[in-house]
């Protein structure tokens, strides 16, 4: 195979579905990494968070504009959907993860978020006292005994127990999100939400730090990332340009792609991602015993979801549950396109 071919196969791979949603998990990797970098200089995680989502919001807003084309009445008619999207998909969930990413490694605060679908297997479980099928129950222990594992509660180096709240917070509000947005609409440009939620989340952080609810704390000191010190300006825009926009709109044009399900087995990947740049950029890696707790979560986040494609047709508590996990990336949501099986309202 010449080095043409090879070259021609690597930019159609990039270019495809498949590829578009590997980078999306990639960028979105970076946020952890980015994030502690700054919280480490005296950044709280609230004016993170905040810098995060205005800078995003004001990117994405002139693209969403355009999108809309003089059709306002399209957020008018999405307004609870935009808040509440903006309130827990975005500034809760972004919230949670970097006050957990402030006393956990990344690895740990993304792998106690990511048992947010594994919480909605339980929850209907005990909701409609109906036990689910086989593979979800296996695949539900599964990341339980690895949520065990990765806490590490014999190991001699102890993991910190607020921040072991803070990510489990961080899975419940991502739980709550998904049971809300779990509707189909096709009238909100994904876009749109995403432009119009970033801006939602932003507004709710900045007028919580206001008020005095939520500490703001910035600072100009140079932030070290890998074997560089650089400016702090750096580590900021790596996490609104990279972590964030980037992301957010890649993930858009993975899930029209790929559809949604796929999409959502892609961005499991954003586990690894997130471990190799927090190796690389901080210095920091799980415990061998962790790692084994995180490959327990995402096997089991596997089965679940494998076992929710099997019964993707079915209807009742089995498609109750598809519908809840049907959703392009998990860790930081990503609104379907219209192209999808499933939008977000």
């Amino acid at each position: 195979m010449s080095a043409t071919t090879t070259k021609a196969g690597a930019r159609g791979f990039l270019a495809s579905g498949l590829g578009i949603a590997l980078f999306s998990s990639a960028v979105f990797g970076t946020s952890g990494s980015f994030a502690k970098s700054m919280l480490e200089t005296g950044w709280s995680p609230g004016a993170a968070v905040a810098v995060r989502l205005t800078g995003a919001a004001l990117i994405l807003a002139i693209p969403g504009v355009v999108v809309l084309r003089g059709r306002w009445h399209q957020v008018k008619d999405n307004w609870l959907t935009i808040l509440l999207f903006g309130l827990i998909g975005v500034a809760g969930c972004q919230l949670f993860y970097f006050n957990a990413v402030s006393r956990l490694s990344v690895g740990v605060a993304l792998l106690l978020e990511y048992l947010a679908p594994v919480m909605i297997v339980l929850w209907l479980w005990i909701a409609s006292r109906r036990r689910p099928r086989l593979l979800t129950a296996v695949g539900a222990l599964l990341s339980l005994g690895g949520l065990v594992l990765v806490l590490d509660l014999a190991g001699s180096v102890k993991v910190d127990f607020v921040g072991v709240l803070w990510g489990m917070a961080a899975a419940v509000c991502l739980v709550i999100y998904f049971f809300i947005t779990a509707k189909e609409n096709d009238t909100l440009p994904p876009l749109v939400l995403a432009a119009a939620g970033l801006m939602v989340g932003a507004v709710v952080i900045w007028l919580f730090g206001l008020v005095g609810l939520l500490p703001m704390t910035f600072s100009n000191t140079d932030t070290t990332l890998g074997p560089w010190t650089t400016p702090w300006w750096v580590s900021v825009a790596g996490l609104v340009i990279l972590a964030t926009v980037l992301a957010y709109v890649s993930g858009i044009m993975a899930a029209r792609s790929l559809g949604s399900k796929v999409a959502s087995f892609v961005s499991l990947t954003e586990v690894l991602f997130a471990v190799i740049w927090a190796w690389l950029l901080l210095g920091e890696l799980p415990g061998g015993i962790q790692l084994l707790g995180g490959l327990f979560i995402v096997g089991g986040v596997v089965l679940v979801r494998w076992d929710e494609l099997r019964g993707d047709r079915r209807t009742g508590r089995d498609g109750a549950q598809a519908l809840a996990l049907d959703h392009a990336n998990d860790v930081e949501p990503i609104p379907s396109g219209s192209g999808t099986k499933r939008g977000t309202e």
